[in-house]
């Protein structure tokens, strides 16, 4: 059976709260000094008997210092809050600020900013991966010309749009003729 379908473990795609973790380590640590059962101690922190046996060996081994969080896994990041914070302030600026001669920005384009601001350069699939984690979602420009006559357009569907209108002469006969039986 999958821990997942006994609510414990960590679901694809949540990201741990390491400091609650901690939190919950340490508040066992403290039930199993005062003499509690694991399983006890298990029911009360809401997570299996199991783990609570594994810290109860660390507690031994080396005390609550063997129950603190550990440092992040996997490599450290290569941006740190202000290069995101720049990479943010870049974004809004705009594509043409970095010499770019349309608007629009391109997974290519975040890209050349990330490396020109921060020095770092990524991949366009971790640009996307990066853009999302700062909020940013992709659209679609709207396909417009750049000439386009919104007052003109406007006028034209309210005076000859309705002259060219196909209307029926005589709205009491079908357009076409009936298939049915009689």
């Amino acid at each position: 059976m999958s821990a997942i379908l006994f609510g414990m473990g960590h679901p694809a795609g949540v990201k741990r709260d390491r400091v609650k973790l901690e939190q919950r380590r340490l508040k066992a640590a403290k039930l199993l000094n005062r003499g509690m059962a694991e399983a006890e101690v298990a029911r009360r922190v809401g997570v299996h008997r199991q783990s609570v046996n594994r810290w109860a060996r660390q507690l031994k081994q080396g005390g609550t210092e063997n129950l603190k969080r550990t440092p992040r896994a996997g490599r450290p990041p290569k941006l740190t809050a202000a290069d995101r914070q720049r990479i943010v302030q870049g974004l809004k600026r705009g594509p043409e600020a970095l010499g770019y001669g349309t608007s629009l920005w391109t997974a290519w384009r975040v890209a050349d900013l990330i490396e020109r601001e921060c020095g770092v350069k990524y991949s366009t699939v971790h640009t996307w991966r990066l853009l999302h984690d700062l909020g940013w979602t992709p659209q679609r420009p709207a396909g417009r010309a750049l000439e386009r006559n919104e007052a003109a357009i406007r006028r034209w569907k309210r005076q000859r749009w309705p002259e060219l209108k196909k209307t029926l002469k005589n709205e009491a006969k079908p357009s076409s003729s009936s298939t049915k039986a009689d």
